[in-house]
């Protein structure tokens, strides 16, 4: 895209000093009668602050009193603007006049002069449209110096330098990269650090690749690092795809990843940012088997692990945690229902404490279901989804920006998905920010997504993916005002599944208080407090009575519940009571049989016994029986003998003995 950067510098101060005389500001430290006849005492109240943080910096004056209504709403006013610079407040300056006033400038030029900026503003160096890939980008003016070189191109809506100056919100744009660009890619790692984007590995027409990128945020420009393989890690770089880059202080960790000759267990291989080296991380205990497609959150020092597919194309959901402190893995046996074995889904943290589990496909089918898992309980749930739901999708990429979970690409077998959705993980509440035509990158799957800041405004940033081509193309968003404080303006209740994940802060509660509080000011104190100063009023106020509406809502709910909570205690208490007494009644009956067990085995014992005798008294009977038996043989063997002896006696002349 032919658009050069713009220094933030040269853009606004004679433009915004033209603003600041046409309202009628004298450099007291007051608005002018002018300034309040002419806009809202609200948006007074705002122009004031940015004015004095624009010409006199943060605000370092003592607090007035509170019964000072007016001196005090214009304090607090300023001191919400904390450190913001003062091109930034200049910028704000004059957007929020242009908004109320969109006429002003005509009329100051008739009346105070022409400011200085538009006098070097070169008129003839108009660009028409630029098209690449198939979108339109805005008409360009060229800025130039006041010897007439060109400092950079200002779009009607959209000025690129770094982040910060993106003028269009919500809307996918290619900035203008050079150096040498990566390999068109997709399932590929990516993770900013100290405003890089890093890319490493991936898949290339079914190739798997191990280079390493950077992208320098700040003056967009690739360029490819020479990383080289540590003495003891020989492995550390064999090409890999599916595989999860996080940034871990001066290191990036890559985890898992299909590679071609996968090895047993999952591996995990860190870089150093600052030896430029790759090693592969020591690990203890049972570490999961290999994957890709998993999802990996860093939870504070630790790294859960989520589902994926095997080399043996075997999807997963089991779930499991490496501590980096002492390096140990943990497989976890989480209660309740978990996720249906998926891969290339998303996760996100909130809260520190609630990992959120969206989407994903298996080997038939594609998911939109949102499964959450209490890392404190470590029980799954599946909470109910409100708002515009997504369709299902895999392959697609989630980054979080406080409470909002932003979600783009992916595809379900079909079609790449076109809209870029948001999720308020409080409220569960889903939206479109925004969505592409055509076969744009950002509707593709495998594409990587990060957040970074720029002048303390969040930018999403993506690259690569496939859509029936690989691409190698950056494209950034600027999330707006609404879908970073709030996904779903419209729902007017929160649901009792909300309650799974609660909000981290009281912000909410702090603003219905302040809603109620009483005067004008403080009102807008509490707005620059939740709500980007840059939006006009209108938004302001429909914001403030949104967030009223559901805090009361939520209040109500919450009282209901507590109704019922209490309802089931007592339940609870009388049940219990109940399987008290049961109880008690259990154990005499328990002491009962215990005491006929006993006396039961007394008997036992007692006829044990009997039968030992009995056995005694057997083999002595069979003894006297064998001796009877001995007997009466011995007698007839006798009385025999005896007859014998008569016969021969006789034949010899003996008497008989009774003769």
């Amino acid at each position: 895209m032919a658009m050069a950067r713009a220094s933030s510098g040269l853009q606004y101060p004679e433009r915004f000093y033209a603003a600041a005389s046409y309202v009628g500001f004298d450099g007291s430290t007051s608005p002018t009668k002018t300034l309040t006849s002419k806009f809202a005492k609200s948006t007074a109240l705002l122009l004031y602050s940015l004015y004095q943080q624009a010409s006199v910096g943060p605000c370092n004056i003592a607090e007035p009193s509170t019964w000072k209504i007016v001196e005090h709403s214009k304090w607090a006013s300023w001191n919400q603007l904390g450190n913001m610079s003062s091109t930034e407040a200049m910028r704000l300056f004059v957007k929020i006049l242009e908004e109320e006033d969109p006429g002003w400038y005509s009329r100051a030029s008739n009346s105070v002069g022409e400011p200085v900026i538009d006098v070097q503003m070169n008129h003839n160096s108009k660009v028409e449209p630029v098209i690449e890939n198939g979108n339109s980008y805005p008409e360009t003016k060229t800025i130039s110096t006041q010897n007439g070189s060109e400092v950079g191109t200002q779009d009607k809506g959209i000025v690129v330098e770094g982040f910060g100056p993106v003028g269009v919100y919500d809307q996918w744009i290619a900035p203008p990269v050079s150096g040498q660009r990566p390999k068109a890619r997709y399932e590929h790692g990516a993770a900013v650090v100290q405003d890089k984007l890093y890319i490493y590995g991936g898949n290339h027409n079914g190739r798997y690749l191990n280079d390493l990128h950077v992208l320098d945020l700040r003056s967009w420009t690739w360029s490819k690092i020479d990383d080289k393989i540590g003495a003891e890690s020989p492995t550390a770089l064999v090409p890999c795809a599916g595989h999860s880059l996080i940034s871990w202080g001066n290191k990036l960790l890559s985890i898992a990843g299909h590679t071609k000759d996968p090895s047993e267990s999952l591996q995990v291989k860190v870089f150093d940012l600052q030896t430029a080296t790759w090693s592969t991380l020591k690990t203890f205990g049972k570490a999961p088997v290999s994957r890709g497609g998993q999802s990996v959150t860093l939870v504070g020092e630790s790294l859960v692990i989520f589902g994926g597919q095997d080399a043996k194309r075997t999807l997963l959901n089991d779930l499991h945690i490496l501590d980096l402190e002492t390096m140990t893995w943990d497989e976890i046996d989480a209660v309740g229902v978990p996720p249906s074995p998926r891969s290339d889904h998303t996760a996100a943290v909130h809260v520190e404490r609630y990992l959120l589990i969206f989407g994903g496909g298996s080997h038939a089918t594609c998911y939109n279901d949102l499964h959450v898992l209490d890392l404190q309980t470590m029980e799954w749930s599946r909470p109910t989804q409100l708002g515009e739901i997504p369709t299902a999708r895999a392959g697609h990429a989630g980054v979080t920006v406080g409470e909002n979970w932003f979600i783009v690409g992916g595809g379900d077998n079909k079609s790449g998905v076109s809209e870029t959705v948001v999720l308020n993980m409080s409220t569960l509440a889903w939206s479109v920010v925004t969505s592409v035509q055509g076969r744009v990158p950002v509707a593709s799957e495998g594409l990587s997504m990060v957040v970074s800041s720029y002048d303390g405004e969040d930018v999403l940033v993506s690259f690569g993916g496939y859509n029936g081509r690989y691409n190698n193309d950056v494209y950034v968003l600027k999330p707006s005002h609404k879908s970073t404080l709030q996904s779903k303006m419209t729902e007017n209740s929160i649901p009792d599944s909300v309650s799974a994940v609660p909000n981290a802060t009281n912000a909410t509660r702090d603003l219905e208080s302040e809603f109620e509080a009483g005067h004008e000011g403080k009102n807008w104190e509490v707005a620059l407090d939740n709500v980007d100063p840059a939006k006009s009023k209108g938004d302001i106020i429909s914001v403030l009575k949104a967030e009223k509406e559901e805090l009361e809502s939520s209040l109500s709910k919450e009282k209901l519940h507590g109704l019922q909570l209490k309802q089931e205690l007592a339940e609870a208490e009388s049940r219990n009571s109940e399987l008290y007494k049961e109880l008690q009644s259990v154990r005499g009956q328990l002491a009962s049989e215990q005491s006929r067990c006993f006396k039961l085995e007394v008997e036992v014992a007692e006829l044990g016994q009997k039968l030992q005798t009995i056995g005694t008294l057997q083999k002595e009977l069979e003894l006297l029986q064998r001796q009877k038996a001995a007997s009466e043989q011995a007698a007839m063997n006798a009385k025999q003998r005896q007859s014998s002896g008569g016969v021969w006696g006789w034949l010899a002349g003996a008497p008989p003995d009774d003769a």
